[in-house]
């Protein structure tokens, strides 16, 4: 590799990191702003919350196109696709006169976003050096893990001072700046296969991811308590179309036309990559909503002091994440990996056991920096032996199926603590507890899942191998 191709791949690796750092930090930040939304608009709580439901959704559907987009658009038309529609978004939300209009704003934000994370990883893939591959995912994991981390914080510091319009007003012009540098210093990446679009993949794909998210979604956001048909159909339509959508891709992938290639499940390593990915998303996602719950609702801080205990988490993740690519390239990923899930599980079951309704402040900011610890430990080796275990013409493929593992474990790990939490708190009030008392009871049950959820990708540690340099020619079309 030349000097000016290096610098040229270190462009690009750069721009696209912090673009998607910009649209991924976007993702967490409307949770906090739901009260803001409902007294300003004029809109019921479970209206407001499909500001975020949306997004998600969103994220659900678009993200398995994404394989076949990064194939057949090149890197540099599909950067200013994803950020046009970023910052298009951004703008309708700023300045939308209702709740529709700010709605779709949200779904235009969420088209670009699904956009960016696969695009990429796949081009990291592509470019980067085998020997130092871990070093550059560790910089991922900090848009990964980071940025949902530093959401809720940065929300509650922008809520303090200003209304919800600002939550789009401070990020549209670093989003327009990443859309102006990039159309200017934005180059293409390998080449790109021209073949039509399976129209049939892509709305099962849809009718799939979107069901599942969908459902989840509403499960965690009404505690359990909705109704049956609210939670229960588009789980089952959403599995249905998944089914008959995996189906269709093992018909496709024969002629090498799926939407989603599902090849990439035969190298072992992804496999297990992408199962342990979801039992940590689970429980980070779970963490994320547990918290505030806790924090506000137990303890009674405001809004902003919430997110401010969650902020050293953040930054820990942050700062290690760097230090663990550098050890990866080292030592491979499995003394990363058990330092990783037996911290994170460690943190988990301290939360377990040591929040009640006479916990401090300081046992739960204790028990979140040794959970954020062991993540920091988690996302770069995971990255990293999953897509570098694949062949190159896979990358694509193996970016969208972790990104779509990412959105449906979030709504899985929202859907499932927080349905726990809802019962054993009502079952508590029930029996007479105060709603102190079953909030905190409700929490500790939900946090015993979640540790014993996460005990499990010990386990799984012992068996993931550090992912080998791999060519893999294209397959021919």
């Amino acid at each position: 590799m030349t000097e000016s191709t290096a610098k040229r791949n270190k462009i690009i690796i750069n721009l696209l990191i912090i673009s998607t750092f910009v649209v991924i930090l976007n993702e967490t930040v409307m949770g906090v702003a739901v009260p803001h939304l409902m007294k300003d608009l004029n809109v019921s709580a479970l209206a407001a919350q499909w500001l975020t439901t949306a997004f998600l959704l969103t994220m659900a559907v678009v993200i398995p196109i994404t394989g076949f987009l990064i194939q057949r658009v090149s890197t540099r038309k599909l950067f200013v696709i994803a950020m046009g529609l970023f910052v298009a978004g951004t703008a309708i939300a700023a300045a939308a006169p209702g709740f529709e209009v700010l709605l779709l704003g949200r779904i235009v934000q969420a088209s670009g976003t699904a956009i960016m994370m696969p695009l990429l990883m796949t081009t990291v893939m592509s470019l980067e050096p085998h020997e130092t591959l871990g070093r550059r995912m560790g910089n991922i994991s900090i848009v990964i893990s980071v940025a949902p981390a530093l959401g809720p914080t940065i929300s509650g510091l922008i809520l303090s001072q200003f209304s919800w319009r600002f939550l789009f007003i401070f990020i549209l012009p670093i989003a327009l700046t990443m859309l102006i540098i990039g159309m200017r210093r934005m180059r293409n990446v390998g080449k790109t296969t021209k073949a039509p679009i399976d129209v049939i993949s892509v709305i099962l794909s849809a009718f799939g991811f979107g069901g599942v998210v969908f459902g989840l979604s509403s499960l965690g956001e009404s505690g359990g308590e909705g109704s049956v048909t609210m939670l229960v159909v588009p789980l089952v339509v959403g599995a249905i179309a998944l089914a008959l959508f995996i189906w269709r891709q093992l018909f496709l992938q024969r002629a090498d036309r799926a939407l989603l290639d599902l090849r990439t499940f035969k190298t072992p390593t992804f496999t297990l990559s992408v199962a342990m990915f979801a039992i940590c998303m689970m429980s980070m996602f779970g963490a994320f909503i547990l918290l505030p719950l806790y924090m506000q609702n137990v303890l009674d801080l405001s809004v902003l002091s919430s997110g401010l205990l969650l902020l050293p988490g953040g930054l820990i993740m942050g700062l290690f994440a760097p230090l663990v690519g550098r050890l990866y390239d080292k030592v491979g990923p499995r003394p990363l990996l058990l330092t990783g899930t037996t911290l994170t599980a460690g943190g988990l079951w301290f939360l377990a056991f040591a929040l009640n309704a006479q916990s401090s402040w300081v046992t739960l900011l204790i028990g979140h920096m040794i959970f954020s610890t062991g993540l920091a430990f988690i996302f770069t080796p995971l990255f990293t032996s999953s897509l570098g275990s694949l062949p190159k013409h896979l990358y694509s493929h193996g970016s969208a199926i972790v990104s779509t593992m990412q959105q449906v474990a979030a709504a899985a790990g929202t859907a499932l603590f927080v349905s726990i939490m809802s019962g054993v708190l009502a079952s508590g009030v029930s029996r007479g507890a105060s709603l102190l008392e079953g909030y905190a009871e409700g929490i500790h049950v939900a946090f015993m899942l979640s540790a014993t959820t996460a005990s499990l990708a010990i386990i799984t540690a012992f068996f993931i191998k550090k992912a080998k340099a791999t060519a893999g020619a294209p397959p021919a079309h």
